[in-house]
């Protein structure tokens, strides 16, 4: 793990045993530990986007098979252009979602995906999305 010199404040490796600028022993050395990872803020904020390129290949084949059966102009070209813009369509649907802070906890949470009341990833307690803020639920 590399650290600052005391005496001269310059970044010596892990490996070294004396500081190259001034020679002080590494015992003394003021190590500085990374901060910790944060959390992503939306835990599925692509789940639009999955969902779209999951049901994009199905709409295209059905759109092609029922193209070939002649039914295309009606019903498989529709569904192939449909298929074709699934996966741009999907992230839309999480537009409207809010984002804030927990009222319990303070920690900061995402109404992606909630369908009414839902739960704080920090403090696991019930969340309500209310006139578009985030109060505590009963």
């Amino acid at each position: 793990m590399a650290g600052r010199c005391p005496k001269c404040g310059a970044n010596v490796a892990a490996s070294f045993v004396f500081c190259p600028g001034c020679g002080t022993k590494t015992d003394s050395l003021i190590h500085h530990e990374p901060p910790p990872p944060e959390k992503a803020p939306a835990k599925q904020a692509f789940s639009g986007l999955l969902l779209g390129a999951i049901v994009a290949p199905g709409m295209i084949v059905t759109g092609v098979l029922l193209c070939l059966t002649g039914l295309g102009a009606f019903l498989g070209i529709p569904l192939i252009i449909g298929g074709a813009i699934a996966p741009l369509v999907g992230p839309m649907v999480g537009m409207d979602s809010l984002r804030g802070n927990c009222p319990w906890c303070g920690a900061k949470v995402s109404s992606l995906n909630a369908k009414g009341n839902f739960e704080c990833e920090a403090c696991r307690k019930q969340v309500a999305v209310r006139d578009h803020k985030f109060v505590q639920a009963a």
